[in-house]
């Protein structure tokens, strides 16, 4: 593994070279960790975007936003409050069909990069929160935005926004997807809501979202409505893996069309809409890394990676493997993920981002 130190904002200073010797003679898993970059001791990767427009991975921090050229691995730009940004702590980054480039923010709104403009949208604008922790989009381009205080629909044509929050299961939404058929999934404090256009519908635990708390894990105080005080990412309650049986920090829909969901302490949830009934649950036992799900990306192959409080870990739909600190991650706890064509695979964790690669992959480490 190649560790590629960046200068990022002066505050950061320069940071320690290191390399990786990876044993490949004795290590039978798919995949390695080929190289990774810092971007500062206690800095946190939150999001992470595949930009095959710019053949760029778009890095969203705590302490600001990067551009990785994918091919020289240069960093292409950072995007900070002097540049455009509402502010440096960027909790979701996402590429519209209009090319518009969106970023959330903790606590600054969202901001829109298009035509090299800047825009920053907050809730005297109509946006529902400054927290802002999802984007999604329709067929039609209408965009989603999911915050800590309700989901707005925006109308790019217009700039119109909706805010929708008694709708919704709970106000606190951490993840938006859209499926074929232009309906909305929106992942929340309290579980999963759908709007299909018309109506509102809405899982919980009841329906079997989020395994069982089979091992009497500590409930976490971070959880719905009038708790504000108490967000962040601690995840630990007295020396132990928390639960939190309705939280969902992570959604992702396959092409047949069931939707994936990450949760806090019930590990993966999966629901075909085509058969209803109840969910069903990936966890430890299964051979997921941890029951933590911050994030997850589904790679060309059909296969899943998700992002966990124990590392990162690879199903092909029937073999798991895991990745950890171990083989080469910055960090346990991977809070993005993001694959990239030729078996590439990058992993956002606290310190920076580690690259994973296909032991046959052809492509070269700069």
């Amino acid at each position: 593994m190649k560790t590629i130190n960046i200068l990022f904002m002066a505050v950061l200073g320069a940071l320690p070279f290191s390399l990786w010797a990876a044993d490949k003679s004795t290590d039978t898993r798919q995949y390695i960790v080929m190289e990774s970059f810092e971007v500062g001791a206690n800095v946190n990767v939150r999001s992470l975007l595949n930009d095959p427009e710019e053949n760029s991975l778009w890095v969203g921090t705590s302490v600001g936003v990067l551009q990785v050229d994918l091919k020289s691995r240069d960093i292409v730009q950072t995007f900070t409050r002097a540049e455009g940004l509402a502010n440096e702590y960027v909790f979701s980054l996402y590429r519209a069909k209009n090319g518009a480039l969106w970023f959330g923010t903790n606590g600054g709104g969202a901001s829109r990069l298009l035509n090299g403009t800047w825009k920053t949208f907050f809730p005297m604008h109509g946006l529902a929160d400054y927290w802002v922790y999802a984007f999604n989009e329709q067929s039609d381009g209408t965009i989603w935005i999911g915050t800590w205080n309700g989901v707005n629909r925006f109308d790019p044509k217009t700039g119109n926004m909706t805010t929708y929050v008694r709708e919704l299961v709970n106000e606190w939404v951490y993840a938006l997807a859209v499926d074929k058929e232009d309906q909305v999934w929106f992942g929340t404090e309290g579980g999963i809501s759908m709007f299909d256009g018309q109506n509102w519908h809405e899982w919980t635990h009841k329906n079997g979202l989020g395994a069982d708390n089979i091992h009497h894990l500590p409930q976490s105080p971070n959880t719905g409505l009038g708790t504000r005080h108490r967000h962040n990412l601690a995840v630990m309650m007295q020396g132990q893996d928390s639960y939190n049986e309705n939280y969902v920090f992570s959604l992702q829909i396959d092409p047949q069309g069931k939707i994936w969901a990450g949760t806090w302490g019930g590990g993966v949830s999966i629901y075909d809409p085509k058969k209803g009934g109840k969910w069903q649950n990936l966890t430890q036992k299964d051979g997921l890394a941890g029951n933590i799900v911050y994030s997850m990306a589904q790679d060309d192959d059909g296969v899943f990676w998700f992002g966990t409080d124990h590392g990162l870990s690879r199903y092909d739909g029937e073999h798991w493997e895991t990745y950890t600190m171990k083989d080469g991650l910055l960090g346990n706890s991977v809070y993005a993920v993001a694959v990239t064509s030729g078996h590439q695979v990058w992993a956002g964790t606290r310190r920076g981002v580690a690259h994973l690669q296909h032991r046959e992959s052809k492509e070269t480490v700069h």
